[in-house]
């Protein structure tokens, strides 16, 4: 099932579900900016600037017993990933602000790689589409130094003007999570300078609700398209940081639910991480993150590999247990833990930790598994660059092996997936170094008053 442009055929739901999550009045005159809960009417060209957000529902081989299938949310080209649904969204709210004030708006994000290339992407497809001029919209975007290789060529880079409105700031420090407190310092504590001084406003986009408000049509899609059967749980799982995608659903089907529209039992919610930041499955299981809960791993000089058989939610082997799989993965815990661990416990639901040896040991065989749906993935693993998919399959094919989940309808949300050969990565060279505050608001501040 191929659902195209999902965000238009749920547009008229859009509205009143801001209005739910936001609803304090946003006018743009409040200590810190926002444009507002407005969506631009559906004209023909915000309907061709939403066309990014197609989805699709397609069956899995199944797997000892269980159904599996795949909610395919990477079919923009220019992100392959998730962050595309609540982009657009994010970005039409600061083009209505703009239709109807006159003003300019400057996003400010923080991002592990793919949250700024969809931002940079939706930016990009106002300005093409005739929303907003160069000069009304930009977006400055702040990652680690780790996911620069993420990082990828669109008309933002190619065209100089654009380059130099919508720079890519690099924070090089020993811990990545670092971007976000250097971001929003830097739009709270000199937004109004910056304003004053250059002439536009300064977004922190970076907030849940933001997010939800687009991650809902998941739960549209699926209770319109691919329901569930009314006496049949379903689990949902997710390669995770703070599993805003999972919460956007969860608030979806409450929605449903609200208004009588929705008859399957409640969805249950696993989560998938990997050993550089478990925090989400070892505040569930032991309601913290403290590194102490997670298994200690011995060294075996027959197989170089470290081992551990105490706790089955965390990896059996692997090649170090301080590894980063993947750095779109870097929340340390996060604030979404407590809600994630509510709905775990009333709905059902668990999570697991996986390591690159395993997601490596599995690959073949999910390689071709996605293959008959429709998924390339590269033959040799070295050339993948997001692992949000592989770290999904990998984890709930453990956990029906180690009897982990009981659940027989099994959907895998494909969050993200991309290799070194389906996009150009952006020069370094071409990035702005920061070190602190004060150096990422000279990048907003030059950026911004072009």
């Amino acid at each position: 099932m191929l659902l195209e442009n999902a965000i238009s055929r749920y547009y008229e739901r859009l509205g009143p579900v801001l209005r739910r999550l936001l609803p304090e009045p946003e006018n743009g005159d409040g200590p810190v900016f926002s444009p507002g809960i407005g969506l631009p009417e559906l004209t023909p060209a915000v309907r061709e600037y939403f066309a990014a957000s197609d989805m699709a529902h397609t069956p899995l081989r199944a797997y000892r017993g269980r159904s599996l299938a795949l909610l395919d949310l990477m079919r923009n080209p220019a992100t392959l990933t998730t962050k595309t649904f609540a982009s657009l969204v994010i970005v039409a709210r600061a083009v209505r602000f703009i239709q109807d004030t006159g003003e300019r708006v400057t996003i400010v994000t923080p991002s592990s790689a793919n949250k700024a290339a969809a931002l940079r992407d939706a930016v990009l497809r106002a300005i093409e589409f005739g929303l907003v001029t160069p000069q009304q919209l930009n977006v400055v975007v702040v990652v680690p130094v780790g996911s620069t290789p993420k990082m990828r060529d669109s008309g933002l880079f190619t065209d100089p003007e654009l380059r130099a409105r919508n720079p890519i700031a690099v924070y090089a420090g020993d811990e990545p999570g670092t971007v976000k407190a250097l971001a929003q310092s830097v739009v709270e504590g000199h937004g109004r300078h910056i304003r004053k001084a250059v002439g536009t406003n300064l977004w922190y986009t970076l907030r849940l609700e933001n997010y939800l408000a687009a991650d809902v049509v998941r739960a549209f899609a699926e209770a319109e398209f691919f329901a569930p059967a009314d006496n049949e749980p379903r689990l949902h799982v997710h390669a995770v940081s703070s599993a805003y995608g999972l919460l956007g659903h969860a608030y979806g089907h409450s929605l449903l639910k609200q208004s009588n529209t929705q008859r399957s039992l409640p969805p249950r919610y696993f989560l998938v991480q990997h050993l550089g930041a478990p925090d989400m499955v070892l505040s569930l299981y032991h309601g913290s993150a403290a590194p102490e809960h997670a298994p200690a791993y011995a060294y075996d000089p027959d197989s170089g590999l470290y081992g551990q058989q105490r706790d089955q939610r965390f990896p059996a082997l692997t090649f170090d247990p301080r590894e980063i799989l993947d750095t779109t993965f870097y929340t340390r815990n996060p604030v979404t833990s407590p809600r994630m661990n509510e709905l775990i416990r009333e709905q059902g639901g668990g999570g697991i930790v996986v390591s690159l040896y395993e997601c490596l040991e599995r690959y073949p065989y999910i390689r071709a598994v996605l293959g008959e749906a429709g998924v390339g993935l590269p033959a040799d693993p070295r050339a993948l660059r997001e692992w949000s998919l592989i770290m999904a399959m990998t984890g709930i094919l453990n956990a029906i092996d180690r009897g982990l989940v009981q659940e027989r309808d099994i959907l895998v949300h494909g969050s993200g997936s991309y290799a070194s050969t389906g996009y150009v990565p952006l020069p370094v060279q071409d990035m702005w170094p920061v070190e602190d505050e004060s150096s990422l608001k000279d990048v907003v501040l030059k950026a911004s008053g072009l």
